[in-house]
């Protein structure tokens, strides 16, 4: 069973910066790969980013480039969300997701562990 454990969200002014962290706290070479994803209240969860363990191959929300990075320690199990330049809209509870399916996979579907998710909120 892989737990997760997220951390680093907060309270952050528009324009400003967070690096969220999930940490797989079980053996990870079981699963393929890691995403973000978020929801904000009343909308429906969305993909953020994903990462594979292996190959460090990313992908990024289209809407979210060139503000946001994912990468990942291998060595610590842990995987990084470093989000620049935060707008008011970016407030939703994030959360990380492991999947043992191959790829890089936006569906939320194809995930097979979460994270108890990390409160973003950025003020205006």
């Amino acid at each position: 069973q892989v737990q997760l454990v997220e951390s680093g969200g907060g309270l952050v002014q528009a324009g400003g910066s967070l690096r969220l962290s999930c940490a797989a706290t079980a053996r990870t070479f079981s699963t393929y790969g890691m995403g973000w994803f978020r929801q904000a209240p009343g909308k429906e969860r969305e993909f953020v980013a994903a990462i594979i363990w292996g190959s460090g191959r990313t992908a990024v929300a289209g809407s979210l480039k060139g503000r946001f990075t994912i990468s990942r320690d291998n060595a610590k199990n842990t995987v990084y969300l470093q989000m620049n330049n935060l707008p008011p809209e970016d407030t939703a509870l994030y959360y990380c997701a492991a999947t043992n399916n191959v790829g890089i996979l936006l569906g939320s579907l194809r995930y097979d562990y979460w994270g108890q998710g990390t409160q973003v909120t950025v003020s205006s």
